[in-house]
């Protein structure tokens, strides 16, 4: 079942093919086609450590074996257990099988983030194989899609925008082009840290379609008419685990 936040102060902004998945998509640091027709409103606390049951960590990160590194990480489930974290999702990069991506349900913001600044996770990282320092992103659902689906390929897209209202608007009135071009969102949200910084996992249909869709001439003027700044992120992944 699909689970959204309500926004207020609607705003009506008409949307071409391109703007749909950037201004109304979201770095650094939710899987990627059916949707569910139901929705439920998700309700957060607004205190950072406070608890946050339908709140995630996405984990970025280059491994040099990913068999022996996915040995390592299964390994210390109990660990990331005892500080609230759940095993979700696992996912190799589309261009480089190294990259790696682990999302985990997070029970707890200040738990979860006690635990990636320890000493000790730093240590089991490097004897997994991790190259080179990972990336963490605490991130606030504001929608997950839990129906079924057999499409294994993500993209997992980040960016800023200006106005978190005006933005949602126009994400939901351009839907069925998101649709139409191959792209579902699996799950929608915002950095905790910064809830400017949009998080959204798509499934896509056509892998090479949707790479060369994100590299298209004019794509980020449009986006910028939609309210995004900078320029945004795009992580294609294929999923290898589900837990």
């Amino acid at each position: 079942m699909k689970q959204i936040r309500k926004y207020t102060r609607p705003i009506f902004i008409s949307v071409s093919l391109a703007c749909w998945l950037f201004a109304c998509v979201p770095g650094s640091n939710k899987n990627i086609n059916e949707v569910a027709d139901e929705t439920t409103p998700v309700t957060s606390p607004k205190n950072d450590s406070s608890t946050r049951p339908g709140d995630e960590l996405i984990i970025r990160l280059r491994v040099a074996d990913f068999a022996r590194w996915k040995k390592s990480y299964e390994s210390n489930d109990s660990i990331r257990r005892s500080y609230g974290l759940t095993s979700y999702i696992l996912g190799r990069g589309a261009t480089d099988s190294n990259m790696v991506i682990a999302i985990l349900k997070m029970a707890d913001v200040a738990r979860a983030k006690e635990l990636t600044a320890s000493q000790g996770i730093k240590k089991r990282m490097h004897e997994g194989g991790v190259i080179g320092s990972p990336s963490f992103l605490y991130f606030e659902r504001i929608m997950v899609d839990t129906s079924t689906t057999e499409v294994k390929d993500r993209v997992l897209a980040t960016y800023r925008v200006k106005d978190r209202d005006a933005w949602k608007t126009w994400f939901d009135t351009s839907r069925q082009a998101r649709l139409t071009a191959g792209f579902t969102e699996r799950g929608v949200g915002f950095s905790i840290d910064d809830n400017h910084l949009i998080t959204i996992v798509f499934a896509v249909t056509d892998m090479r379609k949707a790479m060369e869709f994100v590299k298209e001439p004019g794509l980020k003027d449009t986006m910028a008419k939609g309210g995004v700044e900078g320029t945004p992120g795009f992580f294609f992944y294929h999923i290898v685990e589900k837990y």
